[in-house]
């Protein structure tokens, strides 16, 4: 099987966690590491390299020794700014990068093959862009983005007012590549305290087995 071609990892830390009381869910903990740092580990081994998208108080991600990369768009629009941040970022520093995969950094046990799978169900599908899946649901944060569409992107959230990925994704045409969802499932995200929780009790269970 071929390589995928190289691609830049962009963890979504932009968001305003209100789920969790305002708290940022990225510097949550889970054992001895963030949120964000487990999304950076399982992410950076399948990546050329590794940008953060956060919104505030950048010295937050100083220890993760990554790029911060804001919004490009004022009023926290959603995840989609957080993706088209990505994509300018990799254009204007990483131009040999055609590719982006986004993540949210409240998916810490994200699959180790995930960039490969992505490229893999675009190149078989023919589509520009694909998303995970998991137990019959599309995880459309979880992408593979061509950086060749982020002008297009600017005007879907700029002048068409988009805000949500599924939509934009329409557009294109996209394709879905699924993972099981047992013995837990490898998208399981963190928006809650009770979340959060269940999450330290699979990564017990993880170090066990």
């Amino acid at each position: 099987m071929s390589p995928s071609p190289p691609t830049l990892g962009v963890i979504l830390a932009g968001g305003l966690s209100r789920r969790m009381g305002g708290n940022d869910k990225a510097l949550l903990t889970l054992g001895e590491r963030t949120l964000a740092e487990h999304v950076a580990e399982r992410l950076a081994p399948q990546c050329a390299s590794v940008i953060v998208n956060a919104n505030r108080e950048f010295s937050r991600f100083e220890e993760m020794y990554l790029p911060v990369a804001p919004d490009s768009i004022d009023g926290h629009p959603g995840p989609l700014a957080g993706i088209l941040a990505g994509l300018d970022w990799c254009a204007a520093h990483r131009p040999d990068l055609g590719w982006a995969v986004s993540v949210p950094a409240d998916t810490p046990f994200i699959p180790t093959d995930l960039v490969r799978r992505l490229h893999q169900a675009c190149g078989e599908s023919g589509k520009p862009t694909a998303c995970a899946a998991s137990a019959s649901q599309a995880h459309f944060a979880i992408g593979l983005w061509p950086v060749s569409l982020r002008h297009d992107l600017r005007q879907a959230l700029v002048h068409d007012g988009v805000r949500s990925i599924r939509e934009w994704l329409g557009r294109h045409g996209y394709a879905e590549t699924s993972w099981p969802a047992e013995p837990w499932d490898p998208f399981f995200n963190i928006n809650t305290p009770e979340d959060l929780d269940r999450a330290r009790a699979l990564t017990r269970q993880e170090s066990l087995e």
